[in-house]
């Protein structure tokens, strides 16, 4: 029996930690979703981001990035409406609200994190209906799976 491929949220500081960081978990997990056994998604937002956050304080891996991006080919999720936003706004901190709502809209498996403080709060797992999860624990739950297939 085929295993369903997860589809994984990644924010905006996992996906550029994947990307800066050779030996990281963040990195391996964009290795799996650059395989194709997982399905990465991100918003438009994060893709603004961090085209921002790369162009202005690393410019030198602004273009490896950019070409990383086309070939990852993720599943690009459209911004969430206003009132997606003041929905996750009720549950988390407001700059975190956009990226709660489009991982809501996008029905994803895992979201994906280095965002703790925010993401974890009792009334934010509450809200979804997905694991929010750092790099290295979505690592452990990837590896579970694949010993008890």
């Amino acid at each position: 029996m085929e295993r369903k491929r997860w589809t994984v949220f990644l924010d905006t500081r996992a996906l550029i930690a994947g990307i800066l960081s050779p030996t990281g978990a963040a990195h391996e997990v964009l290795r799996l979703c650059e395989a194709g056994v997982v399905q990465a998604a991100v918003s438009r937002q994060i893709l603004v981001e961090a085209d921002r956050n790369l162009s202005e304080k690393l410019p030198e891996v602004f273009p490896e990035y950019r070409a990383f991006i086309k070939q990852l080919v993720p599943t690009v999720i459209e911004d969430p409406t206003p009132e997606a936003v003041n929905r996750a706004g009720s549950v988390i901190h407001h700059k975190d609200a956009p990226i709660l709502a489009a991982a809501m809209e996008a029905h994803v498996d895992y979201l994906i994190t280095w965002n703790t403080r925010h993401f974890r709060k009792k009334a934010v797992r509450a809200y979804v209906h997905f694991p929010i999860l750092t790099p290295g624990e979505f690592l452990e739950v990837f590896r579970q799976s694949l010993l008890e297939e």
